[in-house]
């Protein structure tokens, strides 16, 4: 085992005691990475506890059928953007009715990007019941593969980090 896949899972680990702890239940949507954040979450013995759920809106038809993202927001802001992040954390946390909401959606490669989104741009967003939702835009630089694993790295961090500030 590596030692970025060792502290990942020493993250997940912490992330599961953190909302077990807290009494805290978690949905996550994830429209890139289809799936590897909620994987590495419930790989943890007890998930089913805090983990409400999972989905990936991959395609423009699930964010508006699945999430009830409207099209005016899609049009407005795209699918690659601040806004769509946000709007599909809220939407998740409350499709599952959760008390938190976590959110990724970006361009993983090879193609896809443009100058005002380039290949390797993602948002991370995170929602509570509170009203309270956090976003970040990253840039990755790696193949697809391995960016993918730095959005999913980079929003378990995000979570940590919320989680530990409580």
């Amino acid at each position: 085992m590596s030692i970025m896949q060792a502290m990942l899972e020493e993250t997940c680990k912490i992330i599961k005691n953190s909302l077990l702890n807290l009494n805290l239940t978690l949905a996550i949507a994830e429209a890139t990475n289809c799936g590897l954040i909620s994987y590495l979450l419930t790989r943890e013995p007890g998930s089913s506890r805090f983990f409400r759920g999972g989905i990936s809106p991959y395609s423009k038809h699930s964010k508006l059928t699945i999430l009830g993202i409207s099209e005016s927001l899609i049009y407005t802001h795209g699918s690659v953007s601040k806004e769509m992040a946000l709007e599909m954390a809220v939407r998740v946390r409350t499709l599952f009715d959760s008390d938190l909401g976590l959110a990724e959606t970006g361009i993983a490669g090879p193609s896809g990007g443009t100058p005002a989104k380039p290949t390797g741009l993602f948002y991370i967003a995170l929602s509570n019941k509170n009203g309270e939702d956090y976003c970040t835009e990253h840039l990755f630089k790696e193949n697809r593969d391995q960016t993918r694993h730095q959005s999913a790295s980079v929003s378990l961090e995000m979570l940590h980090l919320y989680l530990s500030e409580l």
